[in-house]
C-alpha cells in the first residue's frame, strides 16, 4: 500500500470517509476517521437515515477522471444531465426533475445554499468530496430543486503538514496544474491553499478555455471544543458560448461534431466568483453541539454570442443547410447572502432516545440580468444572407458579417428573500425502530414586486433495523423552489412545489466491505411555468409531472485488492397534465416525456490494487450508459440516442513521492450526445481523449 499522507485529514467536518483501495493519483489512503460531525446533517449511522444517499468520496472522483461537478454527477445515475447554457452553467436534474430552467441548478457548499448564480461550470478543486441528498430536503435547507440535493464538502486545513502538486496534459492541448498544502501555522491556528490552472483547446473548432481558481481557508481552534473556519472561493473562467450542433430534419451526424456554429469574433464569456463562508463550531458537551455559519458568494458572467435562432426565423428549415442565428449580449451579476445556525444533540424520555436538530436561517439572493438581442426576421418575408447571420452548418465560414448593434437594454431584477425556522427530531422507540419528524416554516418574499408567501414543508421518516447489517426504511418529504420571472400582472409566480415518497433497503455485508441501497420512489411536482393565455404569450405556474422508479447503489471491496462502484437508476418522468409550452408555444398533452431525462442509467467502476516490484500499480475502468431521451420538449419524436462510454486508467507509484497516471476516456470512440434544449441546440460528446498526470507529494 502506499505511505499515508495527512492531507487527506483535511475532509470536511464529522465525514468518515472510506478510500479502500487506493488511487495512486492522490496519496490519500484508507479510512480517515475526522474530528467533528457532519455539519448540518447531524450525526447518524447510514443504516439510520430513513432516505436514499450517495457520497461520491475523493477516491472515486480521482478515479473517474472527473474535474468538475457535472463530470462527478455522471458516477450517480439518479442524476440527468440537462441543458449547459452554452457550457457556462452547472444544470442536472435529480429523479427526473430540474428546478428553475432560467437558473443553474442549485446546490449547497458545506450545507448552505451557494450554487445559484452564474460564475461559470464548478471545478472540483477544493472539493473532498460530493453528496448526492435524494429526495426532498426542504424541511432542513430550504428552498431547493425537487428532486434532491446536491452538497459540496470542501477540504478543509489539517494540522499536520501535507501537500500535492499534480501537471496534466492531455487532449486538445490541455494543460492542467493543481497544487493543495495545508500546514499548521501556531498550534491553534491552520492554513489550507488549493488552487489550479487550466489552458485547454478542444475538439470544437475554435474553442479554447481558460479558467483558474484559488480556494484558500483558515482554521482556528479557539478551545478544545470551539473552532472558527474560514473559506475564499475564487475563480475566473473564459468560455466560448457553445450551443453544440445541429439535426438536420431531425436527424444526428450529419454534420461533423466539431464544427462551431458561433462565431469566434464573439470572444469567451468572462465568468467570476468572489465567495466568502465562515463557520464557528461549538461543542457543549458529548452530547450536544452549535454551529453558527454565514457565506456570502458574488458571481458574474458577461460577453457576446451568435446562436440558432428558433422556428419561423430558422432558414434551416427550409434549405437544411444555412442556420440563421441571433446575435446576444449578456451581463449576469447575483449576490448570494446566506445565515444559518442550528443546534443539535440528544436526550431520553423514558426509555426513548431524541435526536434533534434545531436551526434557522436567513437566505438572501440577488439577480440582476441585462440581456441584448438581435433576432433575424422571419424567413417568409425573404431577407438577405446578412440579416440572417447565416452560416453553413457543413462548412462553416466566420466572420462574414459585421456584429449588429444590439441597442440598448432595461435591466431585469429579482430580489428573493427568505427567513426560517426548522426542526427534526429522529426518535428511537426500542433499538430496531426509528421515527423521523421534521417540519420547516418559511417566510419569503420577492422584493421588486412585493410579494410574499409562506411555506410549512413537513418531513416524515421510519427506519426499522432488522439486524446490523439491514434496515428498511420509508418517508415522505415536501419541497419547494421559488421561481425567476414575472407573470402577465407584473407578480412572480407561486413556487415550484413538490412531494415525494419512497421506500428501500440498506445493507451492509462482509464487516462492511459491501454497502448498497435500493430504493423505491415517486415524485410529484406542481407549478411548473406553462403558457396560460396562447394569444399573449404570458406565463403562469401551472404545470404538473410526475415520476417514478427505481435506484440500486452498491460499494463493494473484494479479497485481492479489488474495489466496485455500481449505480443504476430507472425513472418514469413525464408530464402530468395537458399544457402550453413556453418555450416554443407548442401544446402538449399530459404524459409527455420531460427534456433530457433517460428512462435508465448505468454507472459502473471497477479498480485492481496490485504491487510490482514492492511498488503500487493500480488498473481501473469504468463505464457510463444512458439510454435514449426527449431532445426537444415541444417535439416528442426527437429524441437523444442512447450511448454506452467506457474509461480506463492506470496509475505507478515511481517513488514515495511521485506518482504517474494515464487514462484515457471514452476508450471505444462513441459518437454520442450528452444534452439539447432543442434540436439545433445539441450537445455533442467529447471524442477518445487521453491525459497523464504527474503527481508530486510534498
Amino acid at each position: 500500500m502506499m505511505k499515508k499522507n495527512n492531507l487527506a485529514a483535511a475532509t470536511s467536518i464529522g465525514l468518515i470517509v472510506s478510500f479502500g483501495a487506493v488511487n495512486a493519483q492522490s496519496a490519500v489512503e484508507e479510512t480517515i476517521v475526522v474530528e467533528g460531525h457532519r455539519a448540518y446533517l447531524s450525526d447518524f449511522a447510514t443504516l439510520e437515515i430513513p432516505q436514499s444517499e450517495t457520497i461520491l468520496d475523493a477516491e472515486k472522483l480521482l478515479n473517474a477522471g472527473a474535474l468538475d461537478l457535472v463530470q462527478a454527477l455522471d458516477l450517480s445515475a439518479s442524476v440527468a444531465r440537462q441543458n449547459n447554457f452554452g457550457g457556462l452553467w452547472n444544470s442536472f436534474s435529480i429523479r427526473g426533475f430540474v428546478g428553475d430552467e432560467n437558473l443553474p441548478s442549485n446546490y449547497l457548499v458545506n450545507g448552505f445554499n451557494a450554487g445559484r448564480g452564474f460564475g461559470g461550470p464548478r471545478d472540483l478543486a477544493g472539493i473532498e468530496s460530493v453528496e448526492v441528498l435524494k429526495g426532498p430536503r426542504a424541511a432542513l435547507f430550504g428552498r431547493g430543486e425537487p428532486g434532491g440535493t446536491i452538497n459540496l464538502v470542501t477540504k478543509r486545513p489539517t494540522f499536520q503538514t501535507a501537500g500535492e502538486i499534480k501537471v496534466s496534459a492531455g487532449s486538445f492541448n490541455t494543460l492542467r496544474t493543481d497544487a493543495d498544502w495545508t500546514t499548521p501555522l501556531t498550534d491553534q491556528l491552520a492554513v489550507r491553499l488549493v488552487g489550479f490552472y487550466e489552458d485547454a483547446e478542444s475538439f470544437r473548432d475554435t474553442i479554447e478555455t481558460k479558467r483558474m481558481g484559488f480556494f484558500p481557508s483558515l482554521a482556528y481552534d479557539i478551545s478544545n471544543n470551539s473552532k472558527i473556519t474560514y473559506e475564499l472561493e475564487y475563480s475566473d473562467q473564459e468560455i466560448p458560448f457553445d450551443r453544440g450542433v445541429v439535426a438536420i430534419n431531425g436527424e444526428l451526424g450529419l454534420i461533423s461534431d466539431s464544427n462551431f456554429l458561433g462565431e469566434p469574433g464573439d470572444g469567451p464569456m468572462e465568468t467570476e466568483v468572489v465567495g466568502h463562508q465562515l463557520e464557528f463550531q461549538h461543542e457543549f458537551n458529548d452530547e450536544w453541539r452549535a454551529i453558527v455559519g454565514y457565506t456570502q458568494r458574488n458571481t458574474s458572467l458577461e460577453g457576446f454570442s451568435t446562436e440558432a435562432s428558433f422556428g419561423s426565423r430558422q432558414q434551416l428549415n427550409v434549405d437544411g443547410q444555412n442556420l440563421s442565428r441571433n446575435r446576444r449580449y449578456r451581463k449576469y451579476d447575483a449576490d448570494y447572502r446566506v445565515f444559518r445556525a442550528e443546534i443539535s444533540g440528544e436526550f431520553e424520555t423514558g426509555n426513548i432516545t431524541h435526536r434533534l436538530i434545531v436551526g434557522a436561517d436567513i437566505d438572501d439572493f440577488e439577480n440582476q440580468q441585462t440581456f441584448l438581442r438581435a433576432r433575424p426576421p422571419k424567413v417568409s418575408t425573404n431577407p438577405t444572407a446578412e440579416e440572417q447571420r447565416l452560416i453553413n452548418v457543413f462548412n462553416p465560414v466566420y466572420g462574414q458579417f459585421l456584429p449588429t448593434d444590439l441597442g440598448t437594454g432595461t435591466p431585469f431584477n429579482q430580489t428573493f428573500k427568505s427567513a426560517g425556522f426548522f426542526f427534526q427530531d429522529q426518535i428511537s422507540l426500542n433499538d430496531r425502530f426509528d421515527i423521523r419528524i421534521g417540519a420547516r416554516y418559511d417566510d419569503f418574499e420577492e422584493a421588486e414586486a412585493n410579494a410574499k408567501d409562506s411555506r410549512v414543508s413537513p418531513q416524515l421518516g421510519m427506519v426499522f433495523k432488522a439486524s446490523d447489517e439491514l434496515s428498511l426504511y420509508a418517508s415522505y418529504g415536501e419541497n419547494f423552489r421559488q421561481l425567476s420571472g414575472r407573470d402577465a400582472s407584473g407578480n412572480s409566480f407561486n413556487p415550484n412545489e413538490s412531494t415525494s415518497i419512497e421506500a428501500g433497503i440498506k445493507f451492509v455485508l462482509n464487516d462492511g466491505a459491501v454497502f448498497g441501497t435500493a430504493t423505491l420512489f415517486r415524485v410529484e411536482q406542481q407549478n411548473i411555468l406553462v403558457v396560460d393565455d396562447p394569444s399573449l404569450f404570458t406565463y403562469a405556474a401551472l404545470g404538473e409531472a410526475d415520476s417514478a422508479g427505481f435506484e440500486l447503489d452498491l460499494t463493494a471491496n473484494f479479497d485481492g485488492d479489488f474495489s466496485l462502484w455500481a449505480s443504476y437508476a430507472y425513472v418514469d418522468a413525464e408530464t402530468s397534465n395537458d399544457f402550453f409550452d413556453p418555450n416554443f408555444g407548442a401544446a402538449l398533452p399530459a404524459g409527455s416525456a420531460l427534456l433530457n431525462v433517460p428512462d435508465q442509467t448505468l454507472s459502473l467502476q471497477l479498480v485492481k490494487d496490485m504491487q510490482v516490484q514492492e511498488k503500487e500499480l493500480v488498473l481501473g475502468g469504468g463505464l457510463l450508459y444512458v439510454s435514449d431521451r426527449n431532445g426537444q420538449f415541444n417535439n416528442q419524436d426527437f429524441n437523444l440516442p442512447s450511448y454506452t462510454t467506457v474509461q480506463a486508467f492506470t496509475s505507478f507509484q515511481v517513488t514515495e513521492s511521485i506518482n504517474i497516471k494515464a487514462e484515457v476516456q471514452n476508450l471505444l470512440d462513441e459518437e454520442y450526445y450528452l444534452n439539447s434544449f432543442a434540436s439545433i441546440w445539441v450537445q455533442p460528446g467529447t471524442p477518445r481523449n487521453f491525459r497523464l498526470t504527474v503527481s508530486l507529494s510534498l
